[in-house]
């Protein structure tokens, strides 16, 4: 999210920093605490900013009603990968940064009283990112969902498998998938909730596997981004073809649904299957 540029006359009259943040969508400055209590959405354009695993947790569980699960499973660098930084210290960076081990918070809680198993992505970590950790977080939080017969929402906010892992991220999406269909036989409930952006192989796995796939707003959706698809094809494609609304027109999504609305439309949805 923005903040107020360091010449902002506001800034010099000893205005505190942060009080201010500017949408990306119209350029709007907005007062940070207005746009907090609007579920980070913007009060002029509506548009929706990208928020952390723990901020979407506290938005859609219930007050009190969280438990974290699966907190000691941490991230290794398997293949001593290095880019412009050595995966290892990216980690522990994005780890004091964030302070998650991973970019999937994962648990258990209630949405206006129905109890409910739940993995937010964290678009904070690495740009939600799946590795090994993320793939084996959200399979335990599958089979949880399985054995103790509760409906399951996964909040999907990725650039997809994360690059530092090589295959062994690509190997998370055939381990979410098989879990799913555990779940699927088991007469499981699979809400899938994608958010800005939902790319890669995470919209390659899991993301697109709901039971009910609801979107976001202008949300990001696809595998490859226009750059790519121009560049192997060579095909114009047409405007906001990426986007959640466009998807819903043309099927692949059931529903485009305002964050402020999200909570009763979860709960609506788990009573509406009987869970």
């Amino acid at each position: 999210m923005s903040q107020l540029p360091h010449e902002s006359p506001a800034r010099k009259e000893g205005i505190p920093e942060g009080l201010w943040m500017r949408c990306p969508e119209c350029e709007e400055m907005l007062f940070r605490k207005v746009v907090e209590e609007a579920f980070y959405v913007c009060p002029s354009c509506q548009h929706h900013f990208r928020i952390s695993a723990r901020q979407r947790i506290d938005q859609l569980v219930d007050p009190g009603s969280f438990e974290e699960l699966f907190t000691d499973i941490e991230p290794v660098d398997p293949i001593r990968f290095v880019d412009k930084k050595a995966y290892k210290d990216r980690l522990h960076a994005e780890q004091k940064k964030t302070g998650n081990t991973d970019a999937v918070v994962c648990g258990k809680g209630f949405i206006k009283g129905r109890p409910i198993a739940v993995a937010a992505m964290d678009p904070t970590f690495m740009m939600g990112s799946m590795g090994s950790v993320v793939g084996e977080k959200i399979t335990r939080t599958i089979e949880l969902a399985a054995d103790e017969g509760l409906p399951l929402i996964i909040v999907s906010c990725s650039g997809g498998a994360r690059m530092q892992e090589s295959t062994l991220s690509l190997m998370q999406m055939a381990k979410t998938a098989a879990a799913l269909a555990k779940l699927d036989d088991a007469g499981g409930l699979f809400i899938s909730l994608l958010a800005d952006p939902t790319t890669g192989g995470v919209t390659a796995s899991f993301a697109m596997l709901g039971d009910f796939i609801i979107a976001e707003p202008k949300a990001l959706i696809g595998f490859a981004g226009p750059r790519t698809i121009w560049n192997t094809i060579k095909v114009e494609l047409p405007d906001g073809f990426q986007r959640s609304e466009f998807l819903e027109e043309h099927g692949f999504i059931d529903f485009v649904v305002h964050r402020k609305d999200l909570r009763s439309e979860i709960a609506r949805l788990v009573d509406f299957c009987g869970k």
